[in-house]
C-alpha cells in the first residue's frame, strides 16, 4: 500500500548557515531529565515485565513522572539534607489481564518502583537513595478506548499526534551535547567536585560561539572557598580543550562561562550536598526538557510532546518522534549532506501506525527546488521513510532496547 509520503525542496537557509543559532541540553541530573528518565526506565521495565508475564507489550504511559524539590542545608566540607526529594511515577498501566475465565494480576508498581530505584542509585552516586528520596508510584489502568487498540489486529496510533526530526547536527548541537556527556563522563574522574545537575547553553553568532555551563558543585569535596575557585578553573580548561576537539575549525571562535550565577564577594557558590538541584533548588517533570535527539533547538522544528516514559507500541509521541530523527539520518546520510533534512509525521488515532495521515520530508538549502539533484533526492528520500514506517516494529524494539535516546 503507498505511504502519504510527501518530499519537497524548501528554498531556505540552513539553521547552520544563519546568522544566529541557541542550542541547549539539560544534563541527566537536570530535574526535568530525572524525570524523563525515570519515565522511560519505568516504561522499559514494564515492557520487560509484560513480556514476561504475557508475552507481549500491553497498555501502559509513564510520562506524568514529578519531582518536587526537598530541602537542604550545603556548606563548605559538607552539609546536610533536611528534606528529602519525593518523586511521583504517575501514568497509566495495564494491571490486570481477564480472559474471561481468569483475572490475573501484575506486578506494575513494583516493577516501577524497582527501575526507579535502580536508576537512582546507578546514576547519581552522592544521592543517598534510601534516605534523601521518597519515591511513590501511582499507577492506574487506562481507558477502554486506549487499550482497546491492543486488541485489534495489527498496531493502531492511540492518539492523533505527530512526530519531528531533523539531521544532520550542527556545530553547535554536537557542541552542546557532547560538552555535557563529557562533564558527565570522562570529566569526573579529574573533578569529582562537580555534580550531575549540568546544564549547557551555546549560543552561536556568525562563527562566534559562547557556551554557558551551569554545574552543581558537589560540597563534601570542596573545603573552603579557595578550593571552589580551583575546581571552577580545571572544570573550565578542560571543558575549552575538549570544545575545541569537537569544532576543529581555526576559524570558529569559543568562548566559556562557568555558573555565572557565583558572585565571591557576596559570598554565592553553586554548592550542593548531592549534586543535584532538585535536592532544594528545583522541581521536574516529563517532558520540559530535552526533544529525544537530545537537545532543545528553538531554531529547529520541534515537536511539544514528552517522549520518554510514553509506549512504545502504539504512542505516537514516541514512535514518530524517535522515526522522524532517524528518517532525517538516514537522508542526511544516505541521500544528501549538502541540506538540513526535516521530517514531520502526522497520526491519526485507531489507525495504522504504519500508515500516518502524512509524512513530510524537507529538503532545506537556498534554491533547493532549482537544484537539478531535488528529483533523484526526493525518490531516495521517500524510499528511506517508507522503509521506516514499514519496519515500526523495528522502531519501538530500539526503543525497549535502550538503542535510542529519548532526552
Amino acid at each position: 500500500m503507498a505511504k502519504h509520503i510527501y518530499v519537497e525542496g524548501l528554498n531556505e537557509i540552513p539553521t547552520p548557515m544563519k546568522k544566529v543559532e541557541i542550542v541547549e541540553r539539560k544534563g541527566i541530573g537536570h530535574p526535568d531529565s530525572v524525570a524523563d528518565a525515570l519515565g522511560e526506565e519505568v516504561s522499559k521495565a514494564l515492557c520487560k515485565m509484560y513480556k514476561k508475564e504475557v508475552g507481549h507489550v500491553l497498555h501502559h504511559n509513564t510520562d506524568e513522572t514529578q519531582l518536587a524539590a526537598g530541602s537542604a542545608k550545603p556548606k563548605f566540607g559538607g552539609g546536610n539534607i533536611i528534606d528529602p526529594v519525593y518523586i511521583l511515577l504517575v501514568g497509566r498501566a495495564t494491571t490486570f489481564i481477564d480472559d474471561g475465565k481468569v483475572i490475573k494480576d501484575l506486578p506494575c508498581k513494583p516493577t516501577a518502583l524497582k527501575a526507579a530505584r535502580k536508576y537512582l542509585d546507578k546514576t547519581f552516586p552522592n544521592l543517598n537513595v534510601d534516605s534523601e528520596v521518597i519515591l511513590d508510584a501511582k499507577l492506574g489502568m487506562g481507558s477502554d478506548d486506549l487499550t482497546g487498540v491492543y486488541k485489534t489486529s495489527g498496531i493502531l496510533a492511540n492518539d492523533t499526534s505527530f512526530g519531528v526530526g531533523y539531521a544532520p547536527y550542527s556545530i553547535t548541537d554536537k557542541l552542546t551535547l557532547k560538552t555535557e556527556e563529557y562533564i558527565n563522563g570522562a570529566m569526573k574522574k579529574k573533578v569529582k567536585e562537580s555534580g550531575q545537575d549540568v546544564k549547557v547553553m551555546c549560543s552561536r553568532i556568525d562563527n562566534e560561539i559562547t557556551m554557558t555551563v551551569a554545574c552543581a558543585m558537589v560540597d563534601k569535596y570542596i573545603p573552603d572557598k579557595a578550593a571552589y575557585k580551583s575546581a571552577i578553573e580545571q572544570m573550565y580548561d578542560l571543558i575549552t580543550d575538549n570544545a575545541l576537539k569537537i569544532i576543529g575549525k581555526d576559524d570558529v571562535k569559543f568562548k566559556l562561562d562557568i555558573n555565572t550565577g557565583d558572585n565571591y564577594k557576596n559570598g554565592v557558590y553553586y554548592l550542593t550536598c548531592t549534586g543535584l538541584s532538585q535536592e532544594m533548588g528545583d522541581d521536574g517533570s516529563v517532558g520540559r526538557g530535552n526533544r529525544c535527539n537530545g537537545l532543545i533547538t528553538p531554531y529547529r522544528p520541534m515537536s511539544m510532546e514528552a517522549t520518554s516514559g510514553k509506549n512504545p507500541i502504539t504512542h505516537i509521541g514516541k514512535i514518530y518522534n524517535v522515526m522522524s530523527k532517524l528518517i532525517a539520518e538516514d537522508v542526511a546520510k544516505k541521500v544528501t549532506n549538502e541540506a538540513e533534512i526535516r521530517v514531520r509525521i502526522l497520526s491519526q488515532i485507531g489507525k495504522p501506525v504504519s500508515d500516518p495521515l502524512n509524512c513530510s520530508v524537507q529538503i532545506v538549502l537556498p534554491n533547493a527546488e532549482s537544484n537539478p539533484k531535488l528529483a533523484s533526492w526526493s525518490k531516495d528520500a521517500s524510499g528511506i521513510a517508507a522503509e521506516w514506517l514499514d519496519n515500526v516494529d523495528k522502531v519501538s524494539n530500539m526503543i525497549i532496547d535502550g538503542k535510542v535516546r529519548t532526552f
